[in-house]
């Protein structure tokens, strides 16, 4: 399953780009940026781009999370809403102290990842493989030239965000992933005393991995591992990641994440 670990940027395209010198500002190359956006008819033609053109920009590091440049007009509200979080969180992931004060060409860490299209995939199999609604893919790749609900190409890279609550964001599984004993879970959390929880279920309701806390770490955000105190029953299963209330004990900031077994 060809989730695209490379940092990659996402990057509006301002009067006067060209595919050249985006490439050259983010160490990419002309020809990876044309591939992964489908630059090529139907589209349009070979390698033409137009301002406000939303790209997927890879970059020679190997590994690396999603960023995103703030563009002209852009809000902190804006950004989160494009990929269905909660404008705090962003923040926090960014240790932004003014959510009011952000500007162009700042990058910012956003909770997505990239997939690389596959021959024979489609919108709705790439949704149910990863758990993740259509119209939360279409909203993350909005105003990209080669994003069509009903044709995507093989070789394209498609933005997926990834599942959240206001207050807890999971880098490590990514959703569609296989699991296994001892996985390591990391994260960033906002939660009373740092106290983060976490559990896995199979796709039958079976608690493969029991309740266990631990403490986040904004340094070196961590969840810890996942011990198997059961087999699982089902190929597919949930990651939970929650904080439970002080005042009754419920779960709050609950965050599911689609995994394999």
């Amino acid at each position: 399953m060809p989730i695209v670990l490379r940092k990659s940027s996402i990057y509006t395209v301002r009067q006067g780009d060209t595919l050249y010198s985006i490439a050259q500002r983010f160490n990419s190359s002309a020809e990876e940026i044309l591939r992964v956006n489908h630059l090529y008819p139907p589209v349009t033609d070979p390698g033409l781009i137009f301002p406000g053109d939303v790209l997927v920009v890879p970059t020679l590091l190997q590994t690396g999370r999603v960023s995103y440049i703030v563009a002209s007009g852009d809000t902190l509200f804006r950004i989160a809403l494009r990929f269905g979080a909660s404008p705090d969180l962003v923040a926090g992931i960014n240790q932004i102290e003014n959510p009011n004060l952000i500007n162009p060409a700042q990058p910012l860490t956003v909770p997505a990842f990239i997939y690389e299209i596959q021959e024979g995939d489609s919108l709705a199999a790439v949704s149910r493989r990863f758990g993740i609604p259509p119209a939360r893919i279409s909203e993350a790749n909005e105003g990209r030239p080669g994003f069509q609900g009903d044709v995507i190409w093989p070789g394209y890279h498609v933005i997926l965000p990834l599942p959240t609550s206001r207050n807890i964001v999971v880098w490590t599984p990514l959703p569609g992933t296989r699991v296994g004993r001892g996985q390591r879970i990391e994260g960033q959390a906002r939660a009373f005393e740092a106290n983060v929880l976490h559990q896995l279920r199979d796709a039958n309701g079976v608690v493969v991995s029991n309740e266990r806390f631990t403490t986040a770490d904004i340094g070196a955000p961590a969840y810890g591992t996942l011990p198997f105190d059961r087999t699982p029953t089902a190929n597919t299963g949930e990651l939970w990641v929650y904080t439970r209330s002080a005042k009754d004990g419920s779960i709050q900031d609950l965050v599911r994440t689609t995994v394999y077994f």
